[in-house]
Protein backbone atom coordinates (compact mmCIF):
# COMPACT_ATOMS: atom_id res chain seq x y z
CA UNK A 1 0.00 0.00 0.00
CA UNK A 2 3.03 2.49 0.35
CA UNK A 3 3.32 2.88 -3.36
CA UNK A 4 -0.62 3.63 -3.48
CA UNK A 5 -0.19 6.31 -0.67
CA UNK A 6 2.71 7.87 -3.10
CA UNK A 7 0.54 7.84 -6.21
CA UNK A 8 -2.67 9.61 -4.52
CA UNK A 9 -0.16 12.00 -2.76
CA UNK A 10 1.35 12.69 -6.32
CA UNK A 11 -2.23 12.97 -7.75
CA UNK A 12 -3.69 15.68 -5.44
CA UNK A 13 -0.62 18.00 -5.63
CA UNK A 14 -0.85 17.39 -9.60
CA UNK A 15 -4.63 18.03 -9.19
CA UNK A 16 -4.20 21.19 -7.41
CA UNK A 17 -1.58 22.76 -9.57
CA UNK A 18 -3.49 22.31 -12.08
CA UNK A 19 -6.61 23.81 -10.70
CA UNK A 20 -4.58 26.77 -9.81
CA UNK A 21 -4.80 25.91 -5.76
CA UNK A 22 -2.65 27.75 -3.91
CA UNK A 23 -1.88 30.15 -1.11
CA UNK A 24 -5.46 32.00 -0.56
CA UNK A 25 -7.50 29.19 -3.20
CA UNK A 26 -9.12 26.45 -1.81
CA UNK A 27 -10.87 23.21 -2.50
CA UNK A 28 -12.82 21.02 -0.34
CA UNK A 29 -11.38 17.58 0.63
CA UNK A 30 -13.97 16.03 -0.60
CA UNK A 31 -13.06 16.87 -4.07
CA UNK A 32 -9.39 15.42 -3.79
CA UNK A 33 -10.67 12.08 -4.50
CA UNK A 34 -12.44 13.09 -7.67
CA UNK A 35 -10.80 11.49 -10.76
CA UNK A 36 -8.79 9.03 -8.60
CA UNK A 37 -9.31 4.84 -9.55
CA UNK A 38 -12.37 3.01 -8.81
CA UNK A 39 -10.18 0.83 -6.64
CA UNK A 40 -9.02 3.14 -4.70
CA UNK A 41 -12.58 5.85 -3.86
CA UNK A 42 -14.94 2.82 -4.23
CA UNK A 43 -13.77 0.67 -1.21
CA UNK A 44 -12.75 0.90 2.84
CA UNK A 45 -9.36 0.09 2.40
CA UNK A 46 -8.60 2.86 -0.27
CA UNK A 47 -10.52 5.35 1.70
CA UNK A 48 -8.33 4.34 4.44
CA UNK A 49 -5.48 5.23 2.29
CA UNK A 50 -6.90 8.51 0.91
CA UNK A 51 -7.21 9.72 3.91
CA UNK A 52 -4.00 8.67 5.53
CA UNK A 53 -2.32 10.53 2.13
CA UNK A 54 -4.13 13.59 2.73
CA UNK A 55 -3.14 14.04 6.71
CA UNK A 56 0.25 13.05 5.52
CA UNK A 57 0.34 15.93 3.24
CA UNK A 58 -1.25 18.52 5.82
CA UNK A 59 1.17 16.85 8.08
CA UNK A 60 3.99 17.00 5.64
CA UNK A 61 2.41 20.68 5.71
CA UNK A 62 2.54 20.11 1.45
CA UNK A 63 -0.78 21.45 2.15
CA UNK A 64 -2.69 24.14 4.18
CA UNK A 65 -6.29 23.67 5.98
CA UNK A 66 -8.52 26.21 7.72
CA UNK A 67 -11.82 24.86 9.53
CA UNK A 68 -15.37 26.09 7.66
CA UNK A 69 -18.51 25.46 8.54
CA UNK A 70 -18.96 21.95 7.51
CA UNK A 71 -16.01 21.17 5.36
CA UNK A 72 -12.15 21.32 5.40
CA UNK A 73 -10.99 23.45 2.55
CA UNK A 74 -7.17 22.88 1.40
CA UNK A 75 -5.07 24.82 -0.83
CA UNK A 76 -0.99 24.13 -1.57
CA UNK A 77 1.20 25.85 0.73
CA UNK A 78 3.08 28.62 -1.63
CA UNK A 79 6.47 27.98 0.67
CA UNK A 80 6.57 24.39 -0.22
CA UNK A 81 6.25 24.51 -3.89
CA UNK A 82 10.22 23.53 -5.11
CA UNK A 83 9.74 20.67 -2.49
CA UNK A 84 6.76 19.90 -3.94
CA UNK A 85 7.87 20.26 -7.63
CA UNK A 86 10.40 17.88 -6.31
CA UNK A 87 8.86 15.17 -5.21
CA UNK A 88 6.43 15.53 -8.33
CA UNK A 89 9.65 15.44 -10.26
CA UNK A 90 8.39 18.59 -12.40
Amino acid sequence: MPSDTVFIKRFILRKLIALGKVGGSHTAIFNLSKGLPNHIRGNRKGQKVLKQAIKGLINGQFLLSRQSTNETPVSINPRKISEIKEFLKL
